[in-house]
């Protein structure tokens, strides 16, 4: 690795992934529901931005003001071409987290955002972070952090430990990271057939080390093989952010919101009688097993009495991002598959299911006479955003303001599919945020914006320029061979899209 590195991979590029907890507008919702007035979030921040698609997105589809760096220059550089593109404005960097700290150009936060770095780095560097955020982060600001944690790391971690000690003394050192990656995983797996006693204490990890097996070799080494990898018990993330004076506010997952997805009775009555807050979540984390935490803090947030929270909630806009017939009434959480009570959900995904963006209030009007309450409004609000169905919307000023930028950025990540697969987002200024849109979808969206009208005519677009780089579909696992086939399955694809997909494009002001 560079010795600029820290012992960081950085020999090989991350992953394009797009993060929606990194989306502020997201915060507004599970503020109220722990009982904190949301805070009004105009400058914002990611320490360790990656190839910095969530941070562009954002930037592009919202009025916020954003800023973040990421120590790999090839990462900063994307990232800043994005931002150029877009007309974001936002400001981005190539610093460590240290020389970032110490920069004068940069604002005061409102929100602060690190996804797993804290994981994957020195001790030193989360004092710097820490030190960052005390500094940084305004009074009523929220900083959002996830992070690998205890107990469900504890029965993989030392298949990890071998496997980066073979990476780093078995492999060949001029056969770059991903090489060594795939010698581990060979390694790994020869041991895991001799049936040690450690898999036989441990029999989960055979599963996950298949599944493991499975991804994308640059997410590996990133996810595993850096020098520095720490999952960490809650209770040390708090005593870590302690110093920056902040109070923990709630998970910024939406589906740990909802106890009866995730925790027997017992186990509720349980942790009721837990009174302290932190040392709570602590023991839920051994209820469930958790693995990885995704959190909001806030300095310094202040309750509102009732009815202002009441108003708040209600004033709340949101827009089903799903078409509604695709909407499943199943739902995943840890206690496994759950079905969503039909006469509550129906008549709530029948009102919203034409895309049009209402308040909590007035969802909560609509559905009155089916003789559903505010609180099932809430409860339903939190479990469509968490399974994916539904978003936050700005107002519609907000909107208007980030259209451009955001049709900018779209239509470069349109045109970067014509050529890889490797980002599968798209930005909405509706939601402030990103949209999951596939190569093919993007590639029909190119075609739409070059003025072809009907389906037949975006498939063949879409044919034209896969077949010039000698590229062909997959279906049911298997290559179609012939160019009618590749065409005819383009088209139904195409068909689809028109029918089901380009009308919450439109809806979400992505076309």
């Amino acid at each position: 690795m560079p010795e600029w590195s820290s012992g960081y991979v950085a020999d090989v590029g991350y992953t394009y992934g797009y993060y929606q907890e990194l989306n502020p507008l997201r915060t507004a919702l599970l503020s109220l529901h722990a009982g904190i007035a949301p805070s009004e979030i105009t400058t914002a921040c990611e320490l360790g931005f990656g190839q910095g698609l969530s941070l562009n997105i954002h930037a592009a589809a919202s009025d916020v003001d954003w800023s973040g760096t990421d120590f790999n220059p090839s990462h900063a550089a994307f990232a800043r071409k994005l931002a150029e593109l877009s007309g974001s404005g936002a400001r981005l960097f190539d610093d460590a987290f240290a020389d970032f700290a110490r920069r004068d150009d940069i604002p005061d936060f409102d929100y602060i955002a690190l996804h797993g770095i804290w994981s994957w780095i020195s001790d030193e560097n989360r004092a710097v972070i820490v030190d960052f955020v005390k500094r940084k982060l305004k009074v009523g600001g929220i900083l959002y952090i996830s992070y690998n944690t205890m107990p469900g790391w504890g029965a993989f971690a030392p298949l990890r430990h071998l496997m980066t000690e073979h990476a780093a003394t078995m492999g060949s050192a001029g056969g770059g990271i991903v090489n060594r990656i795939n010698g581990a995983l060979e390694f790994a797996e020869k041991l895991m057939a001799l049936n040690p006693l450690y898999s036989r204490a441990n029999p989960q990890v055979a599963e996950r080390l298949k599944k493991m097996k499975e991804h994308n070799r640059h997410y590996l080494a990133h996810e595993y093989f850096n020098r520095d990898w720490h999952p960490m018990h809650f209770a040390t993330m708090a005593g870590w952010l302690e110093d920056a004076k902040l109070q923990y506010l709630c998970s910024a997952n939406y589906l740990d919101h909802i106890d009866a997805l995730n925790l027997t009775e017992e186990q509720q009555r349980f942790l009721r009688e837990t009174h302290d807050p932190l040392f709570r979540e602590t023991v839920r984390d051994f209820i469930v097993n958790q693995q990885f935490r995704k959190d909001y803090w806030v300095k310094g947030g202040w309750k509102p009495d009732t009815s202002e929270q009441s108003a708040a909630v209600r004033s709340l806009r949101v827009v089903l991002t799903t078409p509604r017939a695709d909407v499943s009434l199943k739902v995943t959480g840890s206690l496994g598959e759950a079905s969503m009570n039909e006469a509550v959900y129906a008549p709530i995904l029948d009102l919203i299911g034409d895309q049009r963006i209402r308040t909590l209030g007035e969802i909560e009007e609509g559905v009155r006479e089916s003789g559903i309450n505010f609180s099932q409004v809430i409860q339903a609000a939190l479990l469509l955003t968490g399974a994916g169905h539904l978003a936050a919307a700005q107002d519609d000023e907000a909107i208007a303001r980030a259209r451009k930028k955001s049709e900018k950025l779209n239509i470069y990540l349109c045109k970067k599919a014509r050529g890889s697969n490797d980002i599968n987002y798209l930005a909405s200024p509706v939601t402030g945020g990103g949209v999951q849109v596939n190569r093919f979808q993007q590639l029909f969206l190119l075609a739409i914006a070059e003025g072809r009208k009907q389906p037949d005519e975006w498939g063949e677009s879409a044919w034209q320029t896969i077949s010039a780089q000698g590229q062909k579909l997959l279906k049911d696992g298997k290559p179609l061979e012939t160019a009618e086939d590749n065409l005819a399955e383009l088209n139904r694809q195409a068909g689809e899209f028109a029918a089901k997909n380009l009308p919450i494009m439109k809806a979400l002001q992505i076309v």
